[in-house]
């Protein structure tokens, strides 16, 4: 079988996590992951660098949602326990609050998994909060995070890496031996032919990248009209992510100073740690998070290209949870071919007893 028997398209977290899951089960030497940004660039529609990122319960509250998030939690513990220098994955002290829609359902399932979950008692909370819990989260470097993925997948499991813009996602099947393709596109999953998915949609977020050394724990407040965070960057010389925003369907890639000063007023309000001493505003970012109305699609689908059947696998729509729920979503997004992937094992059996 040739390199490209299966293709991934996208070098986000969700096609690196695509591709970690398929290595890890040793098909990674059948891989080559097709994508027009790789880990390292910058671009605001290339959205996994700009992330927080964190665990957290801003995730959605269906079933899919809970699943991916546990998947999720247990690899990035994994992560944190084995590599976490190497990985930029890091155990961090965090505590949520709600202003009202508490999603209580949600958070039991999340107790009975999270370490050293706790609800917090009326008196702990600040005014105008209704519920609160405290847990360990799992802080992320994401632009170290996804360089992590990239190399590894290359040194230690053979995957390869191709930089070109498809103009279709049929296009994916780049020769006779690409027998299937995963659709890792995120963004352009609404405008990409053969794809189109119009279901899809940004949504904008600005963040504040600080220095503030003083800042240990993670902290967040989801309120009506906003989200507001705190979180530290593992192994980044006191950096800290401030955030942030969640308007969804908005597609606008500029900055702004009045959305950077909102942030860090908020911020400052909800983080003892960050207001002890002013922090150093290094930069203003923003990213389009790839959203899908219904929640994230991963759905196998066949079709025919030359006349020959081949497989395509959906996997996008993860807004802003692709850190956390990106493993869960690969592994099931892979275990829809496993009736391929033994052929395929079988076909290598083969191969080698004949020879």
């Amino acid at each position: 079988m040739a390199r490209d028997t299966i293709v991934i398209v996208g070098a986000g977290i969700i096609g690196l996590d695509v591709a970690l899951v398929l290595a890890q089960r040793g098909y990674g030497r059948y891989v080559t992951v097709v994508a027009e940004h790789h880990p390292g660039d910058t671009n605001a529609a290339y959205t996994s660098p700009w992330a927080g990122c964190n665990f957290s319960a801003i995730s959605g509250t269906d079933a899919n949602a809970l699943r991916w998030d546990q998947l999720g939690y247990s690899h990035l513990t994994r992560l944190a326990s084995e590599k976490s220098e190497e990985s930029f994955v890091k155990r961090t002290e965090s505590t949520e609050l709600w202003d009202e829609d508490v999603p209580h359902d949600k958070i039991q399932a999340m107790s009975q998994y999270l370490e050293d979950f706790r609800i917090l008692p009326g008196s702990e909370l600040p005014e105008g909060v209704k519920f609160a819990v405290s847990f360990t989260t799992l802080t992320i470097n994401a632009p170290e995070h996804i360089q992590y993925l990239y190399q590894r997948l290359q040194n230690e499991y053979s995957v390869r890496f191709v930089r070109q813009k498809l103009p279709n996602i049929r296009a994916a099947y780049t020769s006779r031996a690409t027998e299937v393709v995963f659709n890792c596109v995120g963004n352009a999953a609404r405008s990409l032919p053969g794809v189109a998915d119009t279901k899809c949609y940004p949504t904008r977020g600005q963040v504040v990248l600080v220095r503030a050394p003083s800042v240990q724990k993670n902290i967040m407040r989801h309120g009506r009209d906003y989200e507001t965070y705190v979180i530290p960057r593992p192994s980044s010389n006191g950096h800290v992510i401030l955030g942030g925003f969640m308007q969804k369907g908005n597609g606008d890639k500029s900055t702004y100073r009045a959305d950077t000063e909102s942030i860090l007023r908020r911020t400052t309000d909800l983080s003892a740690e960050l207001a002890q001493q002013a922090p150093e505003v290094v930069a203003a970012f923003t990213g389009l998070r790839p959203s899908r109305e219904g929640g994230a699609r991963i759905e196998r689908e066949d079709i025919a290209i030359n006349d020959n059947k081949r497989i395509l696998v959906h996997n996008y729509g993860a807004g802003g949870t692709g850190f956390q729920a990106g493993y869960g979503m690969a592994t099931e997004a892979v275990d829809t071919i496993q009736d391929f992937l033994q052929s395929l094992k079988t076909s290598e059996i083969g191969t080698r007893s004949r020879l």
